[in-house]
């Protein structure tokens, strides 16, 4: 299990608590710091079921720099979102955690975090 964390986010300080609490095993990933590639970005969008404008945080300053929220939202505009991503690692909604079974959740709630430790 993987964590992705920027560790000044209450939610994702909150996660790792609870991971904590529950002894599990798992590994963080400060995903500012050691940011994904594009590549990493589709699979994490994968295991989720998700596309990448559903993980992007939209009032973000760089996205309003980038003008995200009128970037059409289909299957020829994905691998734009998906570089913006990997540009601007500040805009991937957090935390996301990468469960064992292969699936993943953004783990913003204790209920998806709990998910994510049952899977």
């Amino acid at each position: 299990m993987e964590i992705w964390i920027n560790p000044a986010c209450s939610k994702c300080r909150s996660a790792i608590s609870l991971l904590d609490a529950e002894g599990a095993d798992y590994t963080v990933r400060r995903y500012l710091e050691d940011v994904p590639s594009k590549d990493e970005i589709r699979e994490v969008l994968d295991r989720l079921g998700l596309e990448p404008w559903d993980i992007t945080r939209t009032q973000e300053a760089a996205a309003k720099e980038l003008g995200l929220k009128e970037w059409a939202r289909d299957a020829a505009t994905r691998d734009r979102w998906i570089a913006a991503l990997a540009e601007h690692p500040k805009l991937i909604q957090r935390p996301i955690i990468t469960a064992e079974d292969g699936t993943a959740v953004v783990a913003r709630t204790e209920e998806a975090v709990r998910d994510a430790l049952s899977r």
